[in-house]
């Protein structure tokens, strides 16, 4: 079996859920002695040293953005390259590539596996013909894959009830997150001694100022973490809360040490995400074991098993935050956390879900195979 990744801004990977996906399925390949070729294509622009391998895998690169409007044809040129060297399965990250798998699959006899991400169409950031695109994009990821991965049992809700095809449910891991024993951490002057934490793209489907909202009318403190310069909506909302004592804003943290340690003094974890299926942010956080207030969507429902505190607007996540996570005292609040944490041992452990992906890569390539005859 050889085995082609394409989709993501390639490996080591930084800062995005794909790039991690993609870095660690490479890692398991390594830790678990897949017994499989593996490549990985890269976007050239993304990196200023492109070493031939890393680990056990080859690495390719390709000269376009992995993001953005180049996403097409970075996914597409990947895709033939990937048939043309030889690649018999082929692991597409995201749906931007869809537009070129009807033509894969009138000339080449690849196998190919499809994580459709999580309804990017859905999401109100893009124009109306960017979502046309992705939602059609899709549906041709779903109609010409030959198995198709959700993240959350939501995503394949779904996807059986637009298309009637029943998705492989593989999540993602968490537990990179917390790699360093806590003694090994390092210290951060300037943070409180107690505080609410959240983490995100500053971005409206994210809740951010609701967030905003009901910390500040409970003057809780709050560390928020986010590229708030990115947008007007970010830098709005800077200017709005710069002035309090109790909420801190911090710019994105990439240095992961550093990330580690604003999660391990946090006392609660806040997470608005909307829309995008299981969130790698939470399920990271998970591992830490601390109570969880989530925006309440099926997604984040799911990934927690109902055992966050939820919330829908400012006023029920002001009422949390005035009385605890769910109102509840101090060892429920510590019980509350140890149940996610079980959670995220059971189903977002890395070596577990690279076992689950490559079995199902496995699965779909020997679909694939010639039927060997054998004498009666």
């Amino acid at each position: 079996m050889r085995i082609a990744i394409i989709g993501s801004v390639g490996v080591p990977g930084g800062y995005g859920g794909f790039e991690t996906l993609a870095d660690h399925l490479v890692q398991q390949h390594e830790a678990q002695a897949i017994e499989a070729e593996l490549t990985v294509y890269c976007s050239a622009k993304a990196f200023s040293e492109r070493p031939a391998r890393y680990r056990r895998a080859v690495l390719r690169y390709v000269g376009f953005d992995a993001n953005g409007a180049q996403s097409i044809l970075y996914d597409a040129l990947s895709l033939i390259d990937a048939v043309r060297s030889g690649h018999n399965t082929l692991l597409l990250l995201g749906v931007s590539g869809a537009l070129a798998l009807p033509f894969l699959r009138v000339f080449s006899r690849a196998r190919v596996v499809v994580n459709i991400d999580g309804l990017e169409w859905k999401r109100d950031k893009w124009s109306r013909p960017a979502r046309w695109l992705l939602k059609f994009s899709e549906r041709l990821a779903v109609r010409f894959s030959h198995a198709v991965i959700a993240d959350n049992p939501g995503i394949a809700e779904h996807v059986k009830r637009a298309y009637g095809v029943t998705a492989d449910v593989i999540e993602y891991g968490g537990d990179h997150a917390v790699a360093l024993p806590p003694e090994d951490l390092p210290d951060l002057p300037g943070l409180p001694e107690t505080y609410a934490l959240a983490l995100c793209r500053i971005e409206p489907e994210n809740n951010v100022d609701m967030i905003l909202e009901a910390y500040d009318r409970a003057r809780a403190p709050l560390v928020f973490v986010g590229n708030w310069e990115r947008s007007d909506y970010g830098r709005a909302l800077q200017a709005a809360y710069a002035d309090r004592p109790w909420i801190t804003l911090m710019d994105p943290v990439y240095d992961p040490a550093m990330l580690q340690s604003i999660r391990h003094g946090a006392s609660v974890y806040v997470h608005g995400h909307s829309a995008g299926g299981t969130n790698p942010a939470l399920v990271e956080m998970m591992h830490f074991g601390v109570p969880v207030l989530a925006f309440d969507c099926i997604y984040n429902q799911y990934t927690t098993e109902g055992r966050a505190g939820f919330f829908a607007n400012a006023e029920e996540l002001h009422a949390l935050v005035a009385g605890g996570p769910d109102g509840r005292g101090p060892q429920d609040h510590h019980d509350q956390g140890e149940a996610l944490r079980e959670i995220a041992r059971k189903r977002y452990y890395w070596a577990t879900i690279a076992e689950k992906y490559y079995a199902l890569l496995r699965v779909v390539a020997r679909s694939g195979e010639p039927e060997t005859a054998h004498d009666g």
